[in-house]
């Protein structure tokens, strides 16, 4: 970590100086249609509390460094399903590096915007944004590349099954407490879920993504 990295607001870490198609906090993020106040009710439905923030943040301490690790272990997954596998690759059914390297540093990205970043106008706007990068709106067009249209929400949603299973491993990798190990994964999870939750938001707009379970 460089000097300037070091004084930045922990809720401002970055995996990288330069991460590509990474709009976080700009213009050119979306503006999201679901209220800070739907937000907050949402918050309330899957019980993510103050508690569950500090130990989201802890979690964000122990990823932090592990980060590249945890994105190859779910894509490891995605790569031994043909079924997922087919939605980043190209027109001649093969990967694409530059569309790997540069989304995956976006993954790694989104580990740390989990735990450390604050939820809120920003943080929802940005939801939106990688949202409507899994549908037909902006899935190809962030990394102008040429693959599948759009990946189906239902595919999104049981996805989040091998997101939280396969975290908990990289969570005990730091000597902390069962009981703290448990307390960080519920957090992660809730809050995942909660992402979930957003992102569904552009698929169930017939005006925006249509047909595309």
């Amino acid at each position: 970590m460089n000097p300037k990295q070091a004084r930045e607001p922990e809720a401002a870490r970055k995996i990288a100086n330069e991460i590509p198609g990474y709009t976080y906090g700009t213009a050119e993020a979306a503006r999201s249609p679901v209220s800070l106040a739907d937000l907050e009710l949402l918050k309330k439905t899957v019980n993510f509390t103050e508690e569950d923030q500090r130990y989201l943040r802890m979690a964000g301490e122990v990823l932090a460094s592990q980060t590249e690790e945890v994105v190859k272990k779910w894509r490891g997954v995605i790569a031994a399903n043909p079924h997922l596998a087919q939605y980043s690759l190209g027109p001649e059914g093969k990967p694409d590096a530059h569309y790997s390297a540069d989304s995956g540093l976006r993954f790694r990205q989104w580990i740390l915007d989990t735990c450390f970043r604050s939820y809120d106008q920003d943080w929802l706007n940005y939801q939106q944004e990688i949202a409507l990068r899994h549908t037909s709106v902006k899935k190809n067009t962030t990394d102008h590349v040429e693959s599948a249209a759009y990946i189906p929400l239902r595919y999104v949603i049981a996805f989040t099954a091998i997101i939280n299973d396969a975290i908990k491993p990289f969570l005990a990798a730091k000597g902390h407490s069962p009981e703290e190990v448990e307390r960080m994964h519920r957090a992660w999870c809730k809050s995942v879920q909660l992402q979930i939750a957003l992102w569904s938001q552009p698929y169930a707009d017939s005006n925006v993504a249509p047909d595309q379970w």
